[in-house]
């Protein structure tokens, strides 16, 4: 999650109960509610196609959002769920929490590699993949960091950089418990096609020795 926190429109909604929420969708809004926090539960409605459009940029449950409704303050949440229609799978409601600053949750935030100058690898043509261009950590809520930063110097061809050699924020840790590879730096297509070339003549030269030797 790189950048400010997103913000996540939705207006509040008079109406409880069935009948309001049946009335939101025929507007064109996906009723939801807004809990936690300490204070009285929010009923709101969120616009249909802004909705739709958040979901099928992915990882909505994981992501922190400060919700904006006219007449409210600004409140950071996380979504707890969101229910679908079950036939259409489209959805229909909408549950949300409200987050003190010092409650954990896990989010995925954006990687930034720097240094990619000072790489010895990359300056010899290798090639930079970022297995994971997100890690997701668990933070505290108040102290959410914009990125983790991986410094690529010093790093030559075939190195691989594991979690385990990033320094994370304070207060952060992985949501996964294994050592993972988030990124390495691997030979150029050119080099790669090369070594196979050698490799297979290699193994025809051997094929042939093995057979002459048998026929002996």
């Amino acid at each position: 999650m790189a950048g400010q926190i997103p913000d996540l429109h939705a207006e509040a909604r008079t109406g409880t109960g069935k009948g309001a929420a049946r009335q939101a969708r025929r507007d064109g809004m996906v009723p939801g509610i807004v809990y936690g926090g300490d204070v009285d539960p929010l009923p709101i409605n969120i616009p249909y196609n802004a909705l739709i459009k958040r979901l099928k940029n992915g990882r909505f449950l994981s992501t922190l959002w400060n919700l904006k409704v006219d007449g409210e303050d600004d409140v950071r949440v996380i979504c707890r769920s969101v229910q679908r229609d079950v036939v259409k799978d489209l959805p229909t409601h909408i549950d949300l929490l409200r987050l003190r600053r010092t409650s954990r949750i896990s989010l995925f935030i954006h990687v930034d590699f720097i240094n990619e100058d000072k790489a010895p690898g990359l300056k010899k043509g290798g090639v930079l993949t970022a297995v994971r261009p997100e890690v997701e950590l668990n933070v505290v809520a108040g102290d959410i960091p914009e990125l983790i930063t991986v410094d690529l110097e010093g790093l030559d061809i075939g190195d691989i950089v594991h979690i385990s050699d990033v320094t994370l924020p304070a207060g952060a840790k992985p949501t996964v418990e294994r050592d993972f590879v988030i990124a390495n730096i691997s030979a150029p297509s050119s080099l790669r096609a090369s070594e196979d070339e050698e490799e297979t003549a290699a193994d025809e030269v051997e094929t042939v020795a093995e057979s002459e030797a048998s026929e002996d």
